[in-house]
């Protein structure tokens, strides 16, 4: 049986392999994108991000391709690290040990994860786009070790971090 193909649009393999799961519910083979296929997010949005990288991926493979921008917004921050997340520092721990300091002992600590996803069709069109929003707060330290945001970022109707999820 030739299964239809959905690339996800991300050399992120923890990224690929979560979606993956999510999406295994499907009769479909899903494909992370090509080694060689690197996209500049320049865009303001989320949304103008995945766009780019959904529509970069979607014509290197000829493919259906998905493609995802998020962040985390820190109110005290005014939002940061936002939609430059990623790129807040070189590595995990570095980001996390930013935050955090950034924070201190500043009692207000709400913030939310922002999601963006896209989908574009093989000549690059959009052709469906879903934001949500996650709220909670930022914990002192990371709930456990190795994390990424997502281990001090608490979601209190799950009670929980937003990794543990």
């Amino acid at each position: 049986m030739n299964l239809p193909i959905l690339t996800i649009a991300s050399g992120n393999l923890r990224k690929v392999s979560e979606i993956s799961e999510m999406l295994n519910v499907l009769s479909l083979k899903v494909m992370k994108q090509p080694e060689s296929l690197k996209v500049e997010e320049t865009g303001s949005t989320y949304f103008e991000n995945a766009l780019l990288k959904a529509k970069a991926a979607s014509l290197a493979t000829k493919t259906w391709t998905l493609a995802d921008d998020s962040g985390l917004e820190v109110d005290y921050l005014d939002g940061r690290p936002g939609i430059y997340s990623a790129r807040y520092a070189k590595n995990n721990e570095e980001k996390l040990t930013k935050l955090l300091s950034e924070l201190s002992e500043i009692p207000y600590r709400s913030a939310k994860f922002i999601s963006c996803m896209v989908l574009c069709d093989p000549e690059g069109n959009l052709v469906k786009d879903s934001t949500g929003i996650c709220w909670g707060e930022i914990l002192k330290k990371p709930k456990y070790p190795n994390g990424e945001f997502e281990s001090i970022f608490w979601v209190k109707e799950a009670n929980c971090v937003y990794g543990e999820l």
